[in-house]
């Protein structure tokens, strides 16, 4: 099983199954779409949290979407998973669980997945899917190639973005980031290595001219989230308002974002996301 991470987890799972119950409400008479949801972290099916004494277990993303059955349910799911432990148990725990419903399995990397989604949604033999996706990495796993994959496509994405886990992480305050870090960085936002450094470092003149000391700018983890919604936006035509996944130090270490081409997903997103922001 998939470990816990806090009570953050249930949380984000929590928004993302009122979301799916709204969007399964407004499409429960067109029943000329074809519902797709699409799990790109699935996991094991549930997450555990053990403290020794005693367990608790959470139901996964994954098993939680199954088993909506009203006011309809999604036509077809395609969970992906790369670790064979948990791909073994996300199979029994969707797939054999529930034998009567199209559930899709793969063993594979997530962004591989993605970009076969994008070409999948844009074959015009599938012009009536709609998807609804969540993207959920432990870390900068998800490379921003695959979220340009997805551009102008009828999917509505939770993703979470790890800005204080992953991008603070990485950007080291003087400056001196590694080829291998600001490689990973490259990758994750789609952006240069200058245009990293300009957005977030600025460089301070000293006595000498021949010198600058380079400071990395403060509040990195916010400036990083707006970051990452602005690159969103430039995919899709909407995107809500985070909701902020912090620690017990109530340090940020996630946003969560909703993407959509469609108004009224932003709202209904902005609307949850509010809910538990509070």
């Amino acid at each position: 099983m998939n470990t816990f991470g806090g009570d953050w987890t249930k949380i984000k799972i929590e928004i993302l199954v009122e979301y799916a119950k709204a969007y399964l409400t407004i499409m429960k008479d067109r029943k000329f779409f074809k519902l797709l949801y699409f799990d790109g972290f699935a996991g094991s099916g549930f997450i555990i949290k053990d403290k020794k004494i005693d367990v608790d277990v959470t139901v996964g993303a994954a098993r939680r979407i199954v088993e909506i059955s009203e006011p309809r349910s999604f036509d077809f799911y395609y969970f992906v998973e790369k670790d064979q432990e948990n791909f073994n148990l996300l199979e029994k725990n969707t797939k054999q669980a529930f034998p009567k419903k199209d559930i899709f399995p793969v063993c594979d990397d997530c962004n591989k997945k993605i970009i076969d989604l994008g070409n999948y949604l844009r074959n015009p033999k599938n012009k009536n899917v709609r998807t609804l996706a969540y993207i959920d990495p432990c870390g900068m796993q998800v490379e921003w190639r695959s979220i340009e994959s997805l551009r102008g496509l009828p999917i509505d994405m939770w993703i979470l973005v790890p800005t204080g886990l992953g991008v603070n992480r990485l950007l080291k305050r003087n400056g001196q980031i590694s080829d291998a870090w600001l490689e990973k960085l490259e990758v994750f936002l789609g952006l240069s290595r200058e245009e990293i450094e300009k957005k977030f470092y600025k460089k301070k003149a000293t006595l000498f001219e021949d010198i600058t000391i380079v400071e990395k700018e403060r509040d990195a983890i916010e400036n990083s989230a707006k970051l990452y919604k602005s690159r969103l936006k430039e995919i899709f035509d909407f995107v809500s308002k985070p909701y902020e996944l912090r620690n017990s130090s109530n340090a940020v270490m996630y946003h969560l974002f909703l993407t959509s081409n469609n108004k009224a997903a932003e709202r209904i997103g902005n609307d949850i996301v509010n809910k538990y922001n509070k």
